[in-house]
């Protein structure tokens, strides 16, 4: 008998998971996603496996705007583990180099203003990128020689928050892209040593932090309506970016797709990137120019 298959939601909103620790990106998607019934689910940007912490999950609605989270800083606490080089980066990986240095905290904390700004950084070989179409981890896993090409980031701040001689403890805030792991091996190479790291914690990526944090267990422990209340709106992935509050004329003209004049004392003239908005909740992307607000994404 064949089994009956459970109808899918049109629910929107976001959760903002603490991932376990050996769960991917996908997995817990597909976890959310079937805790939910939603038709549709997606998260804003990936984390390792083996790290924890703020994986932004969308469902319905906010999967458009996964690109304005993706893109906002992210805080990341880490661990390095000093005097061993690893494949991966982390703990994961075999040991590839050793060294018997270890530096001071002193010595540590007069060299990270070097990876503070704009920087370059060579990723991972076994990182999700992809060359000529295949994923860097895939081709590394095969055993092909994989050269990773060096990019510019930016970090905004970066601090040794504790040190011991044989592990430190790292706090970094940072733009889209960067590789924790990779700055954990540069730095351990910059003060003469090696390095991996052995943990990593995202606390914050975009609007959303660890406060705003649920976990697995939490939502298999809700009733469907208990879990319902843990969404956060779709608006709020949408904090820091200007906000077009429509009238209910502007409103028709913005759900059909079209441009609206923005009328009253104070309507901006232009705006790269901003939100309409109708009774608080989104209605669309887009941006204002000539006055006008421009719709480049509209939400139902």
């Amino acid at each position: 008998m064949s089994q009956v298959k459970r109808a899918k939601r049109a629910v929107s909103g976001w959760i903002v998971l603490n991932k376990p620790y050996d769960m991917t990106s996908t997995q817990a998607v597909g976890k959310v996603r079937w805790l939910f019934g939603a038709a549709k689910a997606g998260h804003a940007g990936t984390l390792d496996p083996l790290a924890t912490g703020i994986l932004p999950i969308a469902l319905g609605e906010a999967t458009k705007a996964v690109p304005y989270v993706q893109d906002g800083r992210k805080v990341y606490r880490f661990a390095v583990k000093w005097g061993a080089a690893t494949a991966t980066d982390d703990a994961e990986g075999e040991v590839i180099a050793t060294s018997e240095h270890r530096a001071s905290a002193e010595e540590i904390t007069a060299i990270l203003p070097e990876f503070i700004g704009t920087i370059s950084q060579v990723p991972p070989i076994y990182s999700a990128l992809k060359i000529d179409g295949e994923r860097a981890y895939d081709l590394a896993r095969a055993g092909e020689v994989v050269e990773m090409v060096a990019r510019e980031i930016f970090v905004e701040d970066l601090v040794l928050v504790e040190h011991g001689a044989e592990q430190s403890s790292f706090e970094v805030t940072c733009g889209k892209g960067t590789y924790v792991r990779s700055l954990a091996r540069d730095i351990a190479e910059r003060v003469g040593t090696k390095g991996h790291v052995i943990s990593l914690h995202r606390a914050a990526v975009g609007p959303f932090s660890d406060a705003d944090a649920v976990t697995i267990d939490q939502l298999e422990a809700a009733e469907l309506a208990g879990r319902d209340a843990l969404l956060k709106p779709v608006a709020s992935s949408l904090a820091g970016v200007p906000e077009i509050r429509l009238t209910p004329q502007q409103l028709t003209g913005v759900k059909h797709g079209n441009p609206v004049l923005l009328t009253g004392a104070g309507a901006p003239v232009t705006i790269d990137d901003c939100w309409a908005s109708y009774g608080g909740a989104v209605v669309a992307t887009g941006h204002v120019q000539f006055g006008q607000f421009v719709p480049t994404r509209v939400f139902n």
